[in-house]
């Protein structure tokens, strides 16, 4: 077993039964296939079982990254990028009919998702999305209003994906063994009936409303709209309430209202 990287957040998937089950999520059969952080190619194989139409994988790890070239030089529906996949342009690469798998390490998972979130072509945007998550971070990305988990990254997925929880990991099904227990989501995209210009302006009133999490939303009403706060807006939404109580849609409203000022 290769030596993981702390630096990384490396954790190689070794479970056999839950690489299957995780493979088997979707149907991937002549579907154009992206993985990202494939380290030791284990789930890798799998999906090339299933026979895809392409497979891009994206590997940071310049070591891994030239294993996996050997190991997949002489297939031609392969094609290995290291780089880091903050910075590459997924965006582009993803053609129709596109799934995207990621044992994504615990502490970029959330930059991902809304890299994601953000994409802006049309092929990127209907792609599906199977991904693994600390658990805890997976509860709130799938958390409803009302609830302690539910926040930003629950609002900004709801905005473009729809979300299902799959099932948990134990962490003895990686090297090294994590402290944590491992969830893994699907995702697909979701009608937008409410659109925004930009999701930045959604992350932007999101950040300022759950700054104050227990206050009641008239203070952040207020920083949001400035001089341009009027009466009317107390009609269109209740200001007594907390940030918590609020549905996804509000948020949406106030980004609309937000950028029509």
């Amino acid at each position: 077993m290769k030596f993981a990287k702390k630096s990384l957040g490396q954790n190689f998937l070794k479970d056999k039964n839950i690489i299957k089950k995780i493979v088997s999520i979707k149907n991937i059969l002549n579907k154009n296939i992206i993985e990202i952080g494939p380290g030791l190619g284990a789930l890798t194989d799998e999906i090339i079982k299933k026979k895809p139409k392409s497979l891009l994988i994206i590997e940071k790890d310049s070591i891994l990254y030239k294993d996996l070239i050997k190991k997949y030089n002489k297939n031609p529906l392969v094609k290995v990028f290291n780089k880091d996949i903050l910075d590459f342009d997924l965006d582009k690469k993803i053609k129709k009919n596109s799934i995207i798998f990621g044992n994504l390490p615990y502490n970029i998972s959330s930059q991902i998702l809304v890299k994601i979130i953000k994409f802006k072509k049309a092929d990127a945007k209907n792609a599906e999305s199977i991904l693994m998550f600390q658990k805890e971070m997976a509860e709130r990305i799938v958390a409803k209003h009302g609830t302690s988990k539910y926040g930003r990254l629950s609002i900004l997925t709801n905005y473009r994906l729809a979300s299902k929880r799959e099932f948990n990991i134990s962490p003895n099904c990686f090297h090294p063994k994590p402290k944590v227990i491992s969830s893994v989501l699907s995702f697909k995209p979701t009608f937008i009936r409410q659109k925004i210009k930009k999701i930045n302006n959604l992350e932007k009133i999101t950040n300022i409303f759950f700054s104050n999490r227990r206050k009641m939303i008239n203070k952040s009403f207020k920083k949001i709209f400035k001089n341009n706060f009027k009466i009317d807006i107390e009609k269109k939404f209740n200001l007594k309430l907390r940030p918590e109580e609020i549905k996804p849609e509000k948020y949406y409203q106030i980004t609309q209202l937000f950028e029509k000022l």
